[in-house]
């Protein structure tokens, strides 16, 4: 995918970077901050509707969900959450633990600090909370001096505000939702810039930068999902996309990349259909037939199964659009593609089928003519096809039916998710200024006394102060350095440095990071064993009752069981000396002739021979030790 002039496109984007803090509680009950892995002792049914703000008027992103009416089940635990998760008690005061964190990053970033900070309720009826909404504060807004550098300009943060996570989504359809309420209300720091990024690789860097200053603080929680990117992506012309989820900081660039790409395809489909004579008014009254008799001889496997289970097959006449459904918006990705999202989230269908991609599906050349001649069409227009029930087929097309006439105007303001190859699909409408209003049972804070306890301690040092000293004081490199630190492992590092002798400071570090980024990468839950865990095997090591090459296989287990205990897996991962002499032996005689031809030169050949056996429960060092000395003894002796 050729690059864009991104400048001359008038490519803007904004980022809100969401961040887990690890504090001893939640932000308004006393449960511990936890993600759980095992089935909740207790499954609760609800559904949410939405009511009119104060102001009298509903957000249209709440009106969209409602008019869903999915039903939500809620995963519960008895030992780690309680009734506030629930919604059957009223929240507690604000946690004052997680308010000091986020201020301290407030004043870190030069970010005014407001007096008080109130919090707020922000509606949400997509199931992710059990209230209907979510709590969140504002703590400080940016000024003139609150900017980030990066190599393309400065970026300006805007908000900083304090919020509950969401419940964590266990499985989705378009009928409802299940969730677990172990994430629901861990304290969340909400930190978002200006529309100042010009270029797709400007965005990466700043949500580098902004990442790594959250955890300078030492005070993040780490692993999978604990750091995510929500971006604002609008070119000249355009609309601006709230593209909620991405969370891996390498996918940031290309998001942007692909999503600038389809709003200008969006536009090129908007001309299109203009130069046409196209506008919304032509598609007001576009006319739908039912087809499924005319469909009930097909060819098509796909069409035969649906309507054998009772499925009807509705069809949309898209007068003068023939052509446009096939074009591409994003890479394997056409403006169809866009019309069946919209099927799928109003409709509830499996998809759509449109006349550009037909004949296919098993549909024959001669009945998409047929269909073209009873839907009274030529090849110059278009039509979609859907196969469900009667009413989820009209609710689907009459979503395709709206989402042409925005065609016609142009790009759609919407929340869009971020998928894993930097494509984005339609979640529902871009939320309104309706969604905000006063939380009555939660106390406002005066931010002053908070202020003064962190100025007078010092704020923590910056990303680019931590990565010199790692360098400086403990001969690190700069990358493991800035992998610790975006790893948050430079407070647990500096303290097994500080507490276990015998040990490299590079080796630690390169465990911590390269070591466990590398089992994460096969696969290996490493985000779920205790940091206490990782500090013992390397106690292990330092006392020689663990070689190094056996940690990832102690790794490995403590992942699968986090309650094992290190020095049992040392124990039954460690071979005994007279195991390893005994190894060195049989090899030494099976390759005597070659030691007795070449000498030391073949040692290399031996270790290696030795290393397949017992490697990752002897330490290399003693190998090659007891090896040399037992080849210089065979030679003794053969003189």
């Amino acid at each position: 995918m050729a690059d864009l002039d991104y400048r001359e496109l008038g490519l803007r984007v904004g980022i809100e970077i969401h961040q887990r803090l690890a504090t001893r509680e939640k932000l308004f009950c006393h449960c511990p901050p936890l993600m759980r892995h095992d089935e909740p002792h207790l499954w609760v049914r609800r559904r949410l509707r939405v009511s009119y703000s104060e102001l009298g008027s509903i957000d249209p992103a709440a009106r969209f969900e409602t008019l869903r009416a999915r039903v939500f089940e809620y995963g519960a635990y008895s030992d780690s959450t309680c009734e506030v998760e629930l919604d059957e008690a009223p929240p507690l005061p604000l946690n004052l633990e997680a308010l000091e964190v986020s201020i301290e990053v407030a004043l870190m970033l030069n970010m005014d600090v407001v007096d008080e900070v109130h919090v707020m309720r922000k509606i949400v009826v997509d199931g992710s909370n059990t209230t209907g909404f979510q709590r969140t504060a504002l703590v400080a807004l940016g000024g003139e001096k609150s900017a980030i550098e990066t190599s393309e300009g400065d970026v300006r943060l805007s908000t900083l505000c304090l919020e509950e996570e969401s419940a964590y989504i266990v499985e989705t359809t378009p009928q409802g939702a299940r969730y677990r309420l172990d994430r629901l209300g861990i304290p969340l720091i909400e930190l978002a810039t200006g529309a100042d990024i010009r270029s797709p690789d400007q965005a990466r860097e700043a949500a580098l930068k902004l990442g790594r200053i959250l955890r300078a603080t030492g005070r993040v929680q780490r692993g999978i999902g604990s750091i995510r990117q929500d971006l604002n992506v609008s070119v000249e012309g355009g609309a601006r996309q709230e593209i909620k989820g991405v969370q891996e900081l390498d996918l940031i660039s290309e998001v942007v990349r692909r999503e600038a790409l389809r709003q200008v395809n969006l536009l090129r489909i908007r001309d299109e259909m203009r130069s046409r004579g196209l506008s919304p008014s032509s598609f007001e009254s576009a006319e739908t037939l039912d087809v499924t008799e005319h469909l009930s001889g097909s060819k098509s496997k796909l069409v035969r199964r649906s309507l054998s289970r009772g499925s009807k097959a509705l069809l949309l006449k898209l007068p003068g659009m023939g052509g446009l459904l096939g074009r591409e918006v994003q890479p394997n990705r056409r403006f169809g593609t866009e019309l069946s999202d919209y099927a799928k989230v109003f409709g509830g269908v499996a998809g759509i089928l449109h006349s550009d991609e037909l004949p296919g599906y098993g549909i024959t050349e001669q009945e998409l003519s047929y269909l073209y001649r009873e839907a009274g069409l030529d090849r110059s227009d278009a039509f979609v096809l859907v196969l469900a029930s009667g009413e989820k087929a009209k609710l689907a097309l009459d979503a395709v039916r709206r989402r042409v006439m925005q065609a016609a105007l142009g790009v759609p303001e919407e929340t869009r998710r971020a998928l894993p190859d930097g494509n984005t699909a339609f979640m529902r409408p871009l939320p309104g200024s309706a969604r905000m209003y006063p939380e009555t049972d939660v106390l406002p804070v005066v931010t002053g006394p908070l202020v003064r306890k962190i100025l007078a301690r010092g704020l923590p040092e910056m990303p680019d102060r931590v990565i010199s000293r790692l360098v400086t004081h403990y001969g690190l490199t700069e990358d493991l350095a800035n992998m610790l630190l975006d790893d948050g492992r430079i407070a647990q590092f500096e303290r097994v440095a500080s507490e276990i002798s015998g040990l490299s400071p590079r080796f630690i570090a390169s465990t911590l990071t390269s070591t466990l980024r590398g089992l994460a990468g096969e696969g290996v839950a490493v985000h779920r064993i205790p940091d206490s865990a990782l500090e013992t095997t390397l106690r292990l090591v330092a006392e020689g009752r663990l070689a190094k090459e056996a940690i990832p296989n102690v790794f490995r287990k403590l992942a699968e069981n986090p309650e094992l205990d290190p020095s049992d897996l040392a124990a039954s991962l460690t071979m005994s000396e007279e195991e390893l002499d005994e190894i060195i032996r049989r090899v030494l005689y099976e390759e005597r002739e070659v030691v007795q031809r070449v000498g030391m030169r073949a040692f290399g050949r031996l270790m290696g021979r030795v290393m397949s056996v017992v490697r990752g429960r002897v330490d290399g060092s003693v190998v090659s030790r007891k090896l040399r000395a037992a080849m210089e003894e065979m030679m003794g002796s053969q003189k």
